[in-house]
């Protein structure tokens, strides 16, 4: 699944970290996304973590970005488009993008304990969940991983 970085996967994954320190800044867990259309590689929708602020549990950057995105297009699938994600989904999120029938999930740190990807639970290796998209991981790894550090260590 790790592969060699591009420097537009850099360039991605580095807006993803600009809507995680958003979150981090409104007290949120900081976790950023974008779509980027996988031809044209415009971003097409943004978003970070906001379950406090939109007293919503479902409220992940992950699912905010396919609801916008799902809501400008006025479709429920966007196959066309590719996931960039600070965090690896959690089992909610991995579903649902299997079910926007993503491209492709590229994330930045793994999630070994709430990951639905790449944890015990891995997800897409169960025959129920039809579409997989292509998963990448690693980008900008260690950036990602230390946002989420500093942001568990001022709350303790």
């Amino acid at each position: 699944m790790p592969v060699s970085m591009c420097n537009k996967d850099i360039l991605y994954m580095r807006t993803a970290l600009e809507e995680a320190k958003l979150a981090f800044d409104h007290d949120e867990v900081p976790i950023g996304a974008i779509l980027v259309h996988k031809d044209t590689g415009d971003i097409v929708s943004r978003a970070s973590n906001k379950t406090i602020e939109m007293s919503d549990p479902t409220a992940h950057a992950e699912i905010l970005c396919v609801r916008q995105l799902c809501k400008t297009l006025k479709v429920q699938r966007i196959p066309d488009y590719n996931l960039y994600v600070t965090l690896e989904p959690c089992p909610m999120c991995a579903a649902a993008l299997s079910y926007a029938r993503l491209n492709k999930i590229i994330f930045g740190a793994s999630d070994l304990k709430s990951g639905g990807l790449t944890s015990d639970i891995a997800l897409y290796e169960y025959p129920q969940i039809h579409h997989k998209p292509d998963l990448v991981s690693g980008i900008l790894e260690e950036e990602c991983r230390t946002l989420l550090q500093k942001f568990f260590q001022q709350k303790r």
